[in-house]
């Protein structure tokens, strides 16, 4: 007979907090390839030059700074209906608008203001971003942020990929003003999600202060256990946890080209085949923290994932096989998927209920920094080295990251907590 723990665990599919995870996911989605992907596409169109488009791209730098703010989002409730929902329709409605403003701008008339208005897109969806993270903390138990990070996961898939393929679609028959304002009414509309969601029941009081509010957040989490050291430790581990998986990917279109397969064969397999196994790993995340426990779950994504970076070695030397293409593209976008998922759960099992918002900011634009910054030097590491040598230190890279785990094992425990909203 199933065990309490076991039906409470399970239930968490059926649960709206769950699904809710998803439609957040969505939501966080949709804005960010409007100033990427989409912004690139519209500015080419105008045949604004490539060297202002690249420049572009420091218009995202809000989400690797949203740590600066999120402490004002733990802190006020602007609208007076808890400071999740308020904060919330807060960004939505906010982002809502700068949607539209963007897509009245005129490229060819002042650039500036199109970066202008890019910059206030992303500051807003940043926001967002940094209180739906607090919502799924607060209202998932530990044991099942896994999943809810799974669902949430799905659904930013399918926020992009509304606003990038969609948008891109839709641009040939309304133009890129009328896929703007699209995508603003469509972001518009999440705010009924917020209106019926509840507001997370059991917090922490939000801090007293401004000052403990800033400084506050820092101050528990290095002082925590008493050891300030084993506070580098754990920030350590998340910013190596997946530096090897991020360098290895970093070059693997060059690398495809390199050995021989078409850019055909590339988008068909690299990038089509692989979406599949990547949403299957990330479930298979999920399910492995739930049942197997946090710790374990890190461990196996971990090794998995050094093992599959192997498989670019292996395709180094196999050459341009459609088949070995496949195969490592499919196992390393499962275990990628699984990483994702268990240090998502990871990153929410360590923030303080009093400070969410601001700690999962700080530890999600750490665990960011590798993909950003660290991955620059990876074009001459590869030219160097060449493709086996430089793929096989990646592989290796990836233990100095599961020592550190190993280091703090007894740190994570199976939490029996129980869901906070229904």
């Amino acid at each position: 007979m199933a065990s309490s723990r076991e039906i409470a665990d399970w239930g968490v599919f059926v649960s709206g907090r769950f699904w809710l995870a998803g439609l957040m996911g969505f939501a966080g989605g949709v804005p960010l390839l409007l100033t990427l992907t989409v912004l690139q596409a519209w500015l080419t169109a105008e045949e604004v030059d490539l060297a202002t488009i690249g420049f572009l791209g420091l218009v995202a730098l809000p989400y690797n700074l949203k740590f600066l703010w999120a402490p004002l989002i733990d802190r006020y409730d602007p609208l007076k209906l808890g400071r999740r929902r308020s904060w919330l329709m807060v960004s939505q409605c906010c982002l809502a608008a700068s949607i539209a403003l963007l897509g009245l701008q005129d490229p060819l008339e002042s650039i500036w203001n199109v970066a202008a208005a890019a910059c206030v897109v992303a500051f807003f969806s940043a926001t967002q971003d940094v209180v739906i993270d607090a919502y799924r903390r607060e209202t998932l138990a530990d044991s099942e942020q896994g999943l809810g990070a799974s669902m949430y996961t799905y659904g930013y898939r399918s926020g992009m990929l509304v606003a990038s393929a969609g948008g891109l679609i839709l641009a040939d028959v309304v133009g890129f003003a009328g896929v703007y304002m699209f995508m603003a009414t469509l972001m518009l509309s999440m705010v009924l999600v917020t209106v019926f969601a509840p507001e997370p029941a059991d917090v922490k009081e939000p801090p007293a202060s401004l000052t403990t509010a800033f400084i506050g957040p820092f101050t528990e989490f290095f002082n925590r256990r008493g050891v300030s050291w084993s506070a580098l430790l754990v920030l350590a581990f998340i910013l190596l946890y997946k530096l090897g998986d991020n360098l290895a990917s970093h070059m693997t279109i060059p690398f495809y080209l390199d050995i021989g397969f078409t850019n055909t064969e590339i988008g068909t397999v690299a990038k089509f085949f692989g979406l599949a196994p990547l949403l299957f790993g990330v479930f298979v995340g999920g399910v492995l923290n739930l049942k197997a426990g946090l710790y374990r779950a890190l461990f196996i994504a971990g090794i998995l994932q050094g093992i599959s970076t192997l498989g670019f070695a292996v395709l180094s030397v196999m050459g341009d096989d459609l088949w070995w293409l496949a195969a490592v593209v499919a196992f390393e976008n499962l275990t990628q998927g699984m990483g994702i998922s268990a240090l998502l759960a990871f990153m929410a099992y360590l923030t303080d209920k009093r400070f969410t918002a601001t700690q999962f900011a700080m530890l999600s634009a750490l665990a960011t920094l590798p993909r950003v910054v660290l991955t620059a030097p990876t074009g001459w590491m590869a030219g160097v080295m060449g493709w086996l040598p430089f793929f096989t230190m990646c592989a290796f890279v990836a233990i100095p990251g599961m020592l550190l785990l190993l280091s703090f094992k007894s740190w994570i425990h199976d939490s029996d907590d129980t869901p906070i909203v229904t």
